[in-house]
């Protein structure tokens, strides 16, 4: 196992100051994902249900939500004529596939469970390629027994290494031309923060890898919590050019003597979606993609809080 890159903990921070600063050098990428605020717009989406098996089928859904935005509507394996027939039908009713899942353990502890997980990257991440979907997302992993759990070896160098080598590992494999592998950001495991994810990104040393961000996933303390717009900014500030898709969500920050926040339905937590959606609108094609609900009318209800909040903040839904 060859685990070459390592860092420092006493470098921890000049890493982070190099890994600001090369954001503001990549003035090309700066320049391609940034628009005109005249231009700016959010592209919303979420899941569609249903048997939608049939490309126009699946469009007249996508667009009856008011969405511009879908995750992936066909999984690895699917044949060459079924993923170009939903390409073009995407790309001709203007709709971003924004993501290919890849959820799964690719460092873990278990040899079986760090295989199938490898070879599921490797196949999510070629069919995002083939479909030309924004990117492949996975986290990063967990050293627990649950793959997407916390553990005391993930916030490790040792635990950082493993991720440089196997995230480069899967982007080398796949030699991605018009999507990008992200890792998305986790409240115990790296990414997780704006300044870890630049770490990482010039660790890892490669041009397919994007950034997925979910704030939400970072708030991991009442700082963030009640500063969430602040928080928003730097990771906007930050990783910015990086970014290809978002998640959509909200928190909450219970009243138990310890500390407890739980993922709620957009409209009933804290997170300053006004701010949100004022820093993505800037940016060119990045969706921003609800999640982690039960039901249609939940989605309904959740849409209907983003279109709020945009209303207020005077951000167009495109």
């Amino acid at each position: 196992m060859n685990m070459s890159i390592t860092i420092s903990r006493r470098n921890f921070a000049k890493l982070t100051l190099a890994g600001g600063a090369s954001v503001v050098a990549l003035k090309g990428m700066a320049a391609s994902a940034f628009i005109p605020q005249s231009q700016a717009c959010v592209r919303l989406g979420g899941p569609v249900f249903g048997n939608l098996k049939d490309p126009a089928e699946w469009v007249k859904a996508i667009k009856a939500k008011g969405y511009s935005a879908s995750y992936c509507p066909v999984s690895p394996g699917a044949d060459d004529s079924t993923i170009k027939a939903f390409e073009k039908a995407a790309r001709d009713a203007n709709i971003i596939i924004s993501e290919v899942g890849a959820w799964s353990n690719p460092i873990s502890r278990n040899e079986k469970e760090r295989n199938e997980a490898l070879k599921k990257c490797k196949d999510a991440l070629a069919l995002a390629d083939q479909i030309g979907a924004n990117c492949c997302v996975n986290i990063t992993g967990s050293r627990g027994e649950k793959w997407d759990g916390p553990d005391p070896e993930n916030l490790t160098k040792d635990t950082f290494d493993l991720i440089v080598q196997v995230t480069r590992e899967i982007i080398d494999a796949v030699k991605p031309k018009r999507t990008f592998y992200t890792l998305e950001t986790m409240p115990w495991a790296y990414p997780d923060s704006p300044d870890s994810y630049l770490q990482l990104i010039k660790a890892i040393d490669r041009k397919q890898l994007a950034v997925h961000l979910d704030p939400v996933n970072m708030i991991n303390s009442p700082e963030r919590y009640y500063r969430n717009g602040e928080f928003i900014k730097d990771c906007f500030a930050k990783l910015g050019p990086y970014i290809k898709n978002c998640h959509a969500k909200d928190i909450r920050l219970g009243t138990n003597l310890t500390v407890h926040l739980d993922e709620v339905i957009i409209g009933t937590g804290g997170l300053d979606y006004r701010v949100f959606l004022t820093e993505l609108s800037r940016l060119k094609n990045v969706p921003l993609m609800l999640e982690h609900l039960k039901t249609p009318e939940e989605y309904d209800q959740a849409a209907a809080a983003v279109r709020k909040y945009a209303e207020t903040a005077r951000i167009n839904l495109c």
